[in-house]
């Protein structure tokens, strides 16, 4: 990855990002809310030699310099930190003295700090002091040769510990720093590496790596125009509108060397607006004023009649079982042209319906009936149906769900249709964001999905009035 491509990653990911900024700081700033305040408070011994001339002087500040880390070492030792146990009284152990206490050598100096922590700073000023003391009694016992009165080297304490005002823990502004910049650390990498393990296909890049089958539309998010009437919305001037219209036109550039063109309209897996593009499509080319069918084709999940608020009573089922002739059995859909063919009773066999006979037949009354047939198939790849139509028809409209389908999806997708020498015409992108972005998303993708049938009971309750509507329904008109 480039730098660029980290810098689009994070425009792609922000809020994956900000949600492990949030969680860093949050954690911090729990973390010193509950810290209990520390005063620290530091003593300063100077350690020196007692020399008799210049060149002695020289060589005891060599010599003291060598000392003072020693001196250090012993300060963290368990016999100096008893000694000043009962300096102050017993009221720290040792051990608990061992661990609030600690030294600072300046390099290249004889100076030595002794610093002292503890919650309350006069504990602290008094250990630090107590500490100092001792540190420079033992330094006097350890340094003065045997049957001599004099130290060789001599600990001075130069400053003495202060009660300090203000804790130097916790640093509200310094902790809550440190986890912004680990927050964005732990954002950005698990934002890289979730773009590098994406397969989902959000750019015509990713379309294209998969097949060569050209991207016709992109369809983009309008959640309000999903929930009003498809007519209505298509009639104005909007940007999802718009997108069908550019469908459209694209459209007329698929199988320009037939008159009557029958299209299926798939996708890979459900729940990636097939129907929904079916629909739309078919409402948008009845409104360039061709002569369209809407066939509902989906026999286990059929969406298109709730979709258009119209009767599944009498449909394809019908049709194909020879109960009801076409003609009867379809439905003008407002005043846009557009005549549709609802899915009918949900029947146990639909593989075996799709493929029959009845359905060449039917192909075949629409072709001489029709511009252009849109068949709203079921996904390709639960069941075998929409390969089975595609087979019979003039090609494919394969739909995908910006940043969901992937990219196995959509191959295994393509793979099914050239399997039975069917032809993808070409990609539709469902969902896509108003600007297009180029990246990839999360991986997952599995044969253990199904595709089964809704009660056929519940589709053939119908709905009050039905048999009085379907009596007074228009018939289309070669």
């Amino acid at each position: 990855m480039e730098l660029k491509d980290y810098w689009l990653t994070a425009r792609r990911r922000w809020r994956v990002i900000l949600a492990c900024v949030a969680a860093s700081v949050a954690v911090a700033a729990g973390l010193t809310w509950q810290a209990t305040p520390q005063y620290a408070s530091t003593a300063s011994i100077f350690v020196s030699t007692s020399p008799s001339d210049t060149s002695d002087a020289y060589t005891g500040n060599l010599f003291a310099t060598q000392r003072v880390t020693s001196y250090a070492q012993l300060v963290g030792k368990r016999k100096l930190a008893e000694r000043v146990s009962d300096e102050l009284g017993g009221g720290l152990s040792p051990a608990e003295l061992q661990a609030q206490v600690s030294t600072s050598v300046n390099p290249d100096t004889v100076l030595l700090d002794i610093i002292a922590h503890d919650p309350d700073p006069v504990v602290a000023r008094d250990i630090a002091q107590a500490y100092a003391v001792v540190l420079s009694d033992e330094v006097a016992s350890l340094e003065t040769p045997d049957g001599k009165t004099d130290a060789l080297v001599q600990a001075t304490i130069v400053d003495n510990a202060q009660v300090s005002s203000s804790p130097v823990s916790p640093q509200p502004m310094r902790n809550l720093a440190l986890a912004v910049i680990l927050g964005l650390l732990v954002g950005v990498g698990l934002a890289v590496v979730r773009e590098l393990l994406d397969t989902t296909l959000k750019s015509a890049d990713d379309v294209g790596d998969v097949t060569p089958t050209p991207i016709l539309g992109h369809i983009t998010v309008d959640a309000a125009a999903v929930k009003r009437r498809p007519a209505d919305v298509l009639a104005a001037a909007t940007p999802w509108s718009e997108a069908f219209r550019v469908l459209r036109t694209n459209m007329q550039y698929v199988e320009v060397d037939h008159d009557h063109k029958v299209f299926v309209v798939t996708s890979a897996l459900p729940g990636e607006g097939k129907t929904t593009t079916a629909v739309n499509l078919a409402i948008t080319l009845a409104q360039a004023k061709h002569r369209v069918a809407l066939v509902e084709c989906d026999l286990r999940r059929p969406l298109a009649a709730s979709r258009l608020d119209l009767d599944d009573g009498v449909g394809t089922t019908s049709v194909l079982i020879g109960k009801v002739h076409l003609r009867d059995a379809m439905q003008k859909y407002a005043d846009t042209g557009l005549w549709v063919l609802t899915s009918g009773p949900i029947p146990p066999n639909p593989s075996e319906l799709l493929q029959s006979n009845a359905m060449e037949k039917l192909l075949g009354e629409l072709r001489d009936e029709f511009d252009i047939v849109i068949l709203d198939a079921p996904p390709l790849l639960p069941v075998t149906d929409a390969a089975l139509l595609a087979a019979q028809a003039d090609g494919a409209l394969v739909v995908v769900r910006h940043g969901k389908t992937t990219r196995d999806q959509l191959g295994h997708a393509i793979e099914r249709l050239e399997a039975v020498d069917a032809k993808a015409i070409g990609v539709v992108v469902n969902l896509a964001p108003p600007q297009r972005k180029n990246s990839a998303y999360g991986y997952g993708y599995g044969y253990g999905y199904g595709y089964a049938s809704r009660p056929a009971a519940s589709a053939e309750s119908g709905k009050p009035g039905r048999d009085a509507r379907r009596r007074g329904r228009r018939k289309p008109r070669p």
